[in-house]
């Protein structure tokens, strides 16, 4: 069987996430890869099998944000046009709870969707594609913000991120391929 390869991600200096904690949230990404790999190996496909798939996925899609650097959203762009909301996403983020806060595009229906994922592998809608995934479990920010400060990581996270790789996951999206393959 064709195991998973650990992603290495490029992430420079960002406002508000220290290296520590970027370093530490690495090893967990690295923990999500070898423990699919010895589930799929072993052929034992249980309901681990899908919190350590999903949390190795969400992942890739969450560091490959911070790639390239910050770059502005696009005012008038993809995203906007196909009616993203960034402060009701934001208010998701801020769900009680861990999880994931996620953009998806629904190819059925052909449209964004926002959703909340408990933990990281339940609430995943069906069929649909991810273009943005926010980490709000704790180990994500409390170093950096402390519990308190989980509406400053929010917006620290939207000035770290890179629009430009969001938008490209979005007309991925839409057109079939799978933008973090590339």
């Amino acid at each position: 069987m064709k195991t998973f390869e650990e992603k290495k991600f490029n992430i420079p200096k960002l406002k508000g996430l220290s290296e520590k904690t970027i370093e530490e949230h690495l090893k967990l990404y690295s923990g999500y890869v070898k423990n699919a790999n010895e589930l799929l190996e072993s052929q034992e496909y249980n309901r681990r099998f899908n919190f350590e798939f999903c949390g190795m996925r969400n992942h890739e899609i969450y560091f490959s944000h911070f790639e390239g650097g910050s770059t502005p959203l696009t005012p008038s762009g993809p995203l906007i046009q196909a009616g993203f909301d960034l402060e009701k996403f934001k208010a998701l983020a801020l769900t009680r709870g861990v999880g994931w806060a996620m953009l998806v595009w629904d190819p059925v229906s052909k449209q964004l969707l926002s959703n909340w994922v408990d933990e990281q592998h339940l609430g995943q809608l069906s069929a649909c594609i991810p273009v943005i995934a926010l980490d709000m479990w704790e180990h994500s920010y409390v170093a950096d913000y402390q519990p308190s400060g989980k509406k400053n990581y929010i917006e620290d996270f939207f000035t770290n991120l890179n629009w430009q790789s969001v938008e490209r996951n979005f007309l991925a999206a839409q057109t079939g391929a799978n933008a973090a393959q590339k």
